[in-house]
């Protein structure tokens, strides 16, 4: 069980080091902040609230697995490499694909309740 728990601890300093070292974790941090606070203005619904919470979690799970494909690739291969390169570009244009869902989805979501 102690094995367990401790698993969480590693969990979390990973979170912590995403945030640390990687600036666009920390823009989605402030962007999911923003937007659980305009949910909670607009009280949105049960059905608005999942499709809100699957979007946030989309996306930090992408920025998550981008950054650890970055830190792998730069362990693996620390010189200029074109093919290091391209598993980087795809990696991030894996969050760029899941930001964009989400902002469609923010924008089906809340412009109506603006207009």
């Amino acid at each position: 069980m102690k094995k367990f728990f401790k698993g969480f601890v590693y969990s979390f300093q990973g979170l912590a080091y995403a945030f640390r070292t990687q600036l666009n974790f920390r823009v989605h941090c402030v962007a999911t902040v923003l937007v659980v606070l305009l949910g909670l203005y607009f009280k949105l619904s049960s059905n608005e609230w999942l499709w809100i919470t699957t979007a946030i979690a989309v996306v930090v799970i992408l920025e998550l697995v981008n950054t650890a494909i970055e830190v792998l690739v730069d362990l693996v291969s620390p010189e200029q490499n074109p093919k290091a390169g391209a598993i980087k570009d795809v990696a991030s244009a894996a969050v760029l694909i899941g930001g964009l869902m989400a902002l469609i989805i923010g924008l089906i979501i809340f412009v109506p309740k603006l207009v």
